[in-house]
């Protein structure tokens, strides 16, 4: 290999040619190569690459950086298992060899084996979905926001949905059930107040044009103190009186009695049904433990509507979804080994014991990144199930605590700001969260901390002089 140092950079012609460019180009394809390879040539006549040997490591790395994947794992430090940013309910295995199996080739996905003619993709979780929930029929699309907008565009096109004022709920992103509803083509008349709403209430905004009642889950907030709202079984009543049909937005929705893992209170999807709600919609990928997906379930007639809806097409679900879906559904089948099969479930019931031998596991690993400038201790912590779900509940847990020694105070929050934004440059990044002048590693998501503690013991933190 020739070396050229300092002066005017090569022609691009002439780079090309060289032995070590054009093994690049055999790997990634002539357009990306050259597009590192001017960017390179650039940095040359600034001064900052001076020899051949230099550029073509340049444009090596530069390729590596573009086609390193967006997508990467995480450890999730943060106290808050089922982490929207984070990508919520991690799968257990039995999705994860799911979704391999048919992700390669073809599969059944809309095809009936028994009868040689086309299927319907729902087949494949209806069944399951009906037999936890006791619902009548069942289908699935993409998150529970399109299940909402489905289920009204079906059966409220151009016509009046009934809410309680207090349920007009907004979910992440500023994603509000009012504009959901004018999305889906109904109007909503809102009752009561945002404190109380009363049967009258309902009864009395019924009219001809009234085409359904809904009742969201406030999962992500709640309104204590003085307040009256009705109950599924209240609502039934009064919808099945004007022959209307009740629609329940769970939200997280829940297929088991949470309580029964030590973890607060969450509406049961069958124990909901079995008040005489019609239709209710639930997340696939929060308190279910599955990936993302929005469940429809309920009567049958009207969920064969929801199916007919031309909106159904653009909202359905994939066959990796269904896949991973229908594989975590079996699991239900046995509720007693749930805790140990669902990683979500198991997360959130970990005991405090367990997670602090986490944390003495990873206290010297991270004592010896962060270095002297930083003060590393455990401390006990309050996580939160996440995702909107019981927003007031804490499950007891443990953490990693690292506290800056400096002096001053604006220095202390740029060093720890510094701190978490190198753990965020690991080869996998840590994430955490900065509260009480400290930066806390919450470990009810660490399972197996070796991982971790490997890459700490690799790395260090390396600390800049603070003024």
């Amino acid at each position: 290999m020739s070396s050229t140092h300092g002066g005017r950079p090569p022609a691009v012609d002439k780079a090309l040619a060289w032995p070590g460019v054009q093994a690049l180009i055999d790997c990634h394809g002539r357009n990306l190569v050259l597009d590192a390879l001017r960017a390179g040539l650039q940095q040359w006549r600034e001064g900052h690459i001076g020899d051949e040997q230099t550029l073509v490591a340049e444009v090596q790395a530069s390729i590596e950086q573009v086609l390193a994947p967006a997508f990467k794992p995480v450890f999730n430090l943060t106290g808050t298992v089922i982490h929207t940013n984070l990508g919520r309910a991690p799968l257990p295995p039995e999705a994860i060899n799911a979704i391999a199996a048919v992700a390669s080739g073809a599969s059944n996905l809309e095809y009936d084996l028994h009868s040689g003619q086309r299927g319907d993709r729902d087949a494949h979780v209806e069944d399951w979905i009906c037999r936890l929930t006791g619902a009548e029929a069942a289908t699935v699309v993409n998150n529970n926001a399109a299940a909402v907008l489905l289920v009204l565009n079906a059966l409220a096109l151009r016509r009046e949905v009934i809410v309680s004022r207090g349920e007009l709920i907004e979910i992440g992103g500023s994603f509000r059930l009012p504009d959901i509803m004018a999305r889906a083509g109904c109007k909503l008349h809102e009752v009561g107040s945002t404190n109380r709403t009363h049967g009258h209430d309902y009864a009395d905004a019924i009219s001809s044009r009234t085409a359904l009642l809904l009742k969201a889950h406030t999962s992500n907030y709640v309104v204590q103190g003085f307040t009256r709202s009705l109950s599924e079984a209240e609502l039934a009543t009064i919808a099945h009186q004007h022959d209307l049909p009740l629609v329940v937005d769970l939200g997280s929705g829940s297929l088991i009695d949470m309580q029964r893992l030590g973890l607060p209170f969450e509406p049961v999807v069958r124990e909901v049904l079995a008040q005489g709600v019609d239709v209710v919609t639930f997340s696939g990928d929060k308190l279910l433990g599955g990936p993302q997906a929005g469940i429809i379930a309920g009567r049958a007639d009207l969920i064969s509507r929801i199916r007919k809806s031309p909106l159904k097409r653009a909202l359905r679900c994939d066959k990796l979804t269904l896949a991973a879906l229908s594989a975590v559904l079996r699991l239900y089948a046995n509720p007693d080994t749930l805790a140990q099969r669902i990683p979500a479930l198991r997360l959130l019931s970990r005991s405090q014991t367990d997670i602090e031998q986490t944390v003495a596991a990873l206290l010297t690993p991270l004592t010896s990144w962060a270095g002297d400038p930083i003060a590393v201790d455990a401390c006990e912590v309050l996580s939160q199930i996440g995702s909107g779900s019981q927003p007031l509940d804490r499950l007891p847990s443990a953490a990693l605590r690292l506290r800056s020694q400096h002096t001053n105070k604006r220095a202390r929050s740029r060093q720890l700001r510094e701190l978490a934004r190198q753990l965020r440059q690991l080869p996998v990044p840590v994430i955490g969260r900065i509260a009480d002048d400290s930066l806390l590693l919450d470990c009810r998501c660490v399972e197996e901390p070796q991982a971790l503690a490997t890459q700490w013991l690799n790395h260090r933190f390396n600390a800049e002089p603070l003024a």
